[in-house]
């Protein structure tokens, strides 16, 4: 590595960069006295400009005219990829609008640092596709075009679990071994290391692709489209009867990086007949409405506020707030609700951490640590599947939000 190279969290959910700065992780302001930014875009109809982080969020929120995106690293490896959409006269694929980002990025990191950043050294997670070898190398392929897009000489990748244990592994005295549970938006990701002193040996990792939009999207689906449709009936057109309204499009509507392709005349046009036929009328004219007036990403975003507010320790229970569909419409959440939309999750989680371990050549009853990494990694029920693999070990909570960052900056400097 070079004294021009920027750690870089390109996350799901938000994103973050640092440098090394005496010694210690640097994080650096992207936007105003914030250490991390949504990893959002919003391309404003009206005025022709494009918008980064909590400003696209907001403009979204505000109801301006234009088109969001977010979990973008999601799309990486799949064909969405070279899909082309016109945007505020520009015909962008997902290579330009993640470069665009990045670039974004990297701009806001030398202005602040007063330095140019040649090369960047990114966090990844361990697996981008679990279960699809091809996909995960092409999702790697993608990523490191995006970099090259946005202005980067070269690009080198550290698991993001291993940033965060080189991060922890800075504050350690004592010999450890520990398992870093590096749960975002869009993976789980875990490391089994070993330190002693300041130095650290990564013993396996391993990752999953389950994250915090999954949890999202098991909630919704679970709680929130049933009431704009999903598992009633539409009646027969060409005779008697009736048949289950179809699922994929409450998937589809429940996952964030498809919403912004929900809005086709295609799509309106299918729900406007499913309106027409159905048993249940009032909850289709709600589907309609959602496509009509394109509000299926603050209803994403309301899913998302109602799961933190019921994992909060003195929360049993908490509203989805659906009034952007309907006035007082709102979906009730509790916390048996959640640990039960979220169980398939739950399990795969434990399924790979276990898995972790073995690679590692180690037996759960060695992890002495557990250290949770990444926003979703805070849910109740990720701790609780947790303690119930390692009842013996502490668990401990790091800046979920800057751990990999962190790592990243420590990494970039030391080479």
């Amino acid at each position: 590595m070079t004294n021009n190279t920027l750690g870089i969290d390109f996350g799901t959910s938000n994103s973050a960069a640092g440098v090394l700065v005496n010694g210690k992780p640097h994080l650096i302001e992207i936007e105003q006295g914030q250490k991390t930014l949504p990893t959002s875009i919003f391309f404003d109809f009206d005025t022709q400009k494009t918008l980064i982080g909590s400003p696209a969020n907001a403009s979204l929120i505000r109801g301006e005219e234009g088109r969001f995106m977010r979990a973008l690293k999601s799309v990486l490896g799949t064909s969405l990829m070279n899909e082309q959409r016109r945007i505020i006269g520009q015909t962008l694929s997902f290579y330009d609008i993640i470069a665009l980002f990045l670039k974004q990025l990297k701009s806001r990191a030398e202005e602040a640092c007063y330095q140019e950043f040649d090369y960047a050294l990114s966090g990844r997670p361990v697996l981008f596709h679990s279960n699809d070898a091809t996909k995960d190398a092409k999702a790697l392929a993608d990523l490191t075009r995006c970099y090259e897009l946005a202005g980067f000489k070269g690009v080198d990748f550290l698991y993001e679990p291993e940033a965060a244990a080189i991060a922890n592994g800075a504050l350690e005295t004592d010999e450890n071994i520990g398992l870093i549970v590096d749960i975002g938006g869009g993976t789980s990701d875990f490391t089994v290391f070993k330190s002693k002193g300041q130095t650290i040996d990564i013993m396996a990792s391993h990752g999953v692709r389950i994250g915090g939009t999954n949890f999202d999207k098991s909630i919704s689906v679970d709680h929130v489209m049933p009431l704009l449709g999903k598992g009633t009936d539409i009646r027969n057109e060409m005779g008697s009867g009736t048949l289950p309204a179809p699922n994929a499009i409450f998937q589809d509507l429940a996952t964030w990086e498809k919403i912004p392709f929900m809005y086709s005349q295609d799509t309106r046009k299918s729900v406007a007949k499913m309106h027409k036929m159905a048993v249940e009328k009032p909850l289709f004219a709600r589907l309609e409405s959602v496509l009509e007036h394109e509000l299926a990403h603050e209803m994403a975003f309301a899913v998302e506020t109602g799961k933190i507010q019921v994992n909060k320790a003195d929360q049993d229970r908490s509203k989805i707030d659906l009034s952007m569909i309907q006035p007082d419409l709102a979906a009730i959440l509790t916390q048996s609700d959640l640990d039960i939309s979220l169980a398939i999750h739950a399990q795969g989680i434990k399924e790979c951490a276990l898995e972790t371990v073995k690679r590692a050549e180690c037996n759960p009853s060695q992890i002495n640590t557990v250290i949770f990494v990444g926003g979703s990694s805070l849910m109740s029920v990720v701790g609780q599947t947790m303690a119930d693999i390692f009842p013996q070990a502490k668990q401990q909570y790091s800046d979920a939000f800057t751990a990999v960052v962190d790592g990243l900056a420590i990494a970039a400097a030391e080479g």
